[in-house]
């Protein structure tokens, strides 16, 4: 059944193909996917495959097959701001750079294959969720989102969480661009991350005539910045903490003792007690410098995403699928990354893998991303996909063996924790 899914899949190329520049050329960020999601279904819908639900502004799902094993697939649907990306969208510089036009046109070249070769008529079931607004990013908007009750959190996964969108799923197969040397990855852990918004607050008076006047919102950042470096060294290595940022207000005008400065950050780690810790820590640095300068920190902090642990057995059927397509040494295995994303969230309920795929040039995030190989980046990776599935529908005991050694997280400790969430 593998050769035929692969026959299937080279011998529709050429669609797949102009389906995956079709869609780079067409970023959108997150819940605003709008585009996307009407080529995706013109294409589907061209083979007779159409939306079973709808949800979340943008994201939506389609079926095949009945019953059990019930297998679930991810694909992201959104791009982020990259401004001065060749392909970026004029309008909010939201443009591909991370991948995700691939791992939509990989999933669909996969559930393409799977129904023409009627592998899911007699037993299983395959489930592709297209999901919205991965990237953090694009805050404003997604906080009107929430404020209008049409979402409940930044991250679609999270929502899609909450309805129960992935309630009947045995497990679940994403996958992810990469940006190494590799031509795959597997077994890979993700870090969680809180976002950070913190408004330092002092008083506005004449820069020149009158500074002693004022209260320099800048000048508390500015020693809360010096605090931060100092705090560094009191991390771990071994717990992989990052804490990035950036000014988003400096001020209102040169003339003016800056009366707000605000700073935005992640604490990103892949510890979940560390990340409570250090988030703790820098809440109070920031209070304690404004307050030494007669100013005050207001916050205005959200959840981020959790950390992502793969599950080990469905790791190894993602590895042994692959090595049919090259060797050993062109695998990175079990790579602890600082990276992060809503699968997190998803891998704390439901035992899923994100494996890694190749066929790029220049930097994840970074103007100089492209394509380069259409074959690694559409074709290849949907044989693996395909490959599991059948190992999976195939082998029952593989199943079981792989809930058999997933720990999911209480509904109650998730929901203390999404109580984190600040949305003023």
């Amino acid at each position: 059944m593998k050769e035929k899914l692969n026959e299937i899949i080279d011998g529709q190329q050429e669609e797949i193909i102009q389906l995956g520049k079709q869609l780079f050329l067409h970023p959108e960020l997150g819940y605003k996917e709008h585009e996307t999601k009407k080529i995706i279904l013109d294409t589907l819908a061209k083979h007779g495959i159409f939306a079973e639900a709808e949800y979340f502004e943008t994201g939506f799902q389609i079926s095949l097959g009945k019953g059990k094993p019930h297998i679930g697939l991810i694909a992201e649907l959104d791009a982020i701001p990259v401004e001065g990306h060749p392909c970026a969208n004029p309008v909010d510089h939201a443009a591909h750079a991370c991948g995700h036009s691939t791992q939509v046109t990989i999933m669909v070249n996969a559930m393409l294959a799977l129904k023409k070769s009627g592998i899911l008529d007699q037993k299983g079931k395959v489930t592709l969720y297209f999901t919205p607004g991965e990237e953090y990013t694009d805050l404003e908007y997604r906080k009107q989102l929430i404020k209008d009750g049409k979402i409940d959190y930044i991250g679609g996964k999270m929502n899609m969480l909450k309805s129960g969108v992935f309630s009947d799923c045995d497990c679940i197969i994403h996958l992810h661009a990469m940006g190494s040397a590799y031509a795959y990855g597997y077994g890979s852990t993700l870090a969680g991350f809180k976002y950070k918004k913190i408004h330092f607050k002092g008083k506005a008076s004449h820069a020149g005539v009158l500074p002693h006047l004022g209260i320099n919102a800048l000048n508390e950042f500015t020693l809360f910045n010096v605090g931060l470096g100092m705090l560094r060294e009191t991390i771990e290595e071994k717990d992989m903490v990052r804490v990035h940022g950036m000014i988003t207000k400096g001020g209102d005008t040169i003339n003016s003792i800056p009366s707000e400065v605000i700073y935005e950050c992640y604490i990103r780690t892949t510890n979940q007690d560390k990340l409570i810790e250090i988030d703790q820590k820098i809440t109070d640095l920031a209070s304690h410098c404004a307050m030494a300068l007669g100013g005050q920190a207001v916050f205005d902090d959200m959840v981020g995403y959790l950390p992502f642990t793969p599950n080990p057995v469905l790791s190894q059927v993602a590895h042994q699928n692959i090595l049919n397509f090259v060797s050993e040494d062109q695998i990175i295995a079990d790579e602890r990354s600082i990276a992060g994303g809503d699968v997190g969230d998803v891998s704390c309920f439901y035992p899923m893998i994100q494996f890694g795929y190749n066929g790029f040039h220049g930097v994840i995030h970074g103007t100089d991303f492209e394509i380069v190989d259409e074959y690694k980046a559409f074709i290849e990776p949907a044989k693996i996909v395909c490959g599991c599935i059948v190992d999976l529908l195939q082998q029952p005991s593989l199943i079981d063996e792989i809930k058999a050694t997933h720990h999911s997280m209480s509904q109650e400790v998730y929901d203390a924790y999404l109580k984190g969430s600040t949305i003023n």
